[in-house]
């Protein structure tokens, strides 16, 4: 499991991050922080659009620009989101974003780190959030 002071600096880069979401249909903002096992966080943002199909959440952003840049092994991601009006609950990545996730991470120890506005979170596997996933094992090559 991520240290405290790691999982801590995750969080609030993603708070970083979500000040960038263009969420003006939804107006629930996001923010990602990703981490590599090289040491490196890769940020994002979610990003709307009013034909809703194109839009982008902050962890595939995340995910997307490590890849671009040639990342492949990840450790951990934060995930801070909320409305106008802050319910306090902690912000849990999308099926989509955890199918992504199960794409370039080993399940049982890469951490979800959910956050909250206070910076407040919980941290879980991505094999709990995303049990029995489907993937590369699961096609014959």
């Amino acid at each position: 499991m991520v240290q405290k002071e790691t999982a801590d600096m995750l969080v609030k880069k993603a708070l970083e991050a979500r000040e960038n979401a263009y969420a003006p249909y939804s107006r629930f903002r996001v923010g990602a922080a990703l981490l590599t096992e090289s040491g490196s966080v890769y940020t994002g943002c979610n990003i709307e659009n009013a034909a809703y199909g194109p839009s982008n959440c902050a962890e595939r952003t995340a995910f997307f620009k490590a890849v671009s840049e040639g990342e492949r092994s990840f450790l951990a991601i934060a995930v801070v989101g909320a409305g106008e009006t802050d319910s306090g609950q902690y912000a849990a990545p999308c099926g989509v974003c955890r199918q992504v996730m199960a794409e370039f991470c080993r399940p049982e120890e890469f951490d979800v780190i959910m956050a909250n506005m206070a910076g407040e979170y919980c941290v879980k596997t991505l094999s709990e959030l995303l049990p029995d996933s489907f993937g590369a094992a699961n096609l014959p090559l």
